[in-house]
């Protein structure tokens, strides 16, 4: 079986955000592989996909403090800066954390480790709804 739709996530202020539950809800098909693969792969370039910590949320702020910290905003060797302070950081954290996450699927699940979760990691001050394909592969 191959499958693929696309989901609209709702806006979320700039930070980490597990986005796991929501991919699950809105993939009922799912459940119907014994063994596959699902790439996730976002239509943005100032937000990204990883997979980390789902249990403790202070992980995702120590990732939101660490790439502002690696990637600051406002440096006067920016050029892209059009859109705000936030545009050109977003971009390199982006390019940095990945656009796209494959996770395999057994037994009609997600086969991620039990402490393990889809981080929507959301780069700008006022982002707005982020777009994902979901790419089902299996039988």
């Amino acid at each position: 079986m191959w499958l693929q739709k696309e989901i609209r996530l709702s806006p979320r202020k700039r930070g980490f955000h597990l986005i796991t539950d929501e991919i699950e809800q809105q993939l009922s098909e799912l459940r119907r592989l014994d063994v596959g693969l699902l790439h996730v792969f976002i239509k943005h370039s100032s937000a990204s996909l990883t997979i980390n910590e789902n249990a403790d949320p202070t992980v995702r702020v120590d990732f939101e403090s660490y790439f502002n910290h690696a990637v600051p905003e406002d440096e006067p060797y920016y050029q892209h800066i059009y859109e705000g302070s936030d545009d050109m950081p977003a971009h390199l954290k982006s390019s940095i954390l990945g656009s796209s996450v494959t996770i395999p699927v057994t037994n009609g699940e997600l086969n991620l480790g039990i402490w393990q979760g889809v981080y929507l990691c959301e780069h700008r001050n006022r982002a707005g709804s982020r777009t994902l394909v979901l790419t089902l592969q299996g039988e």
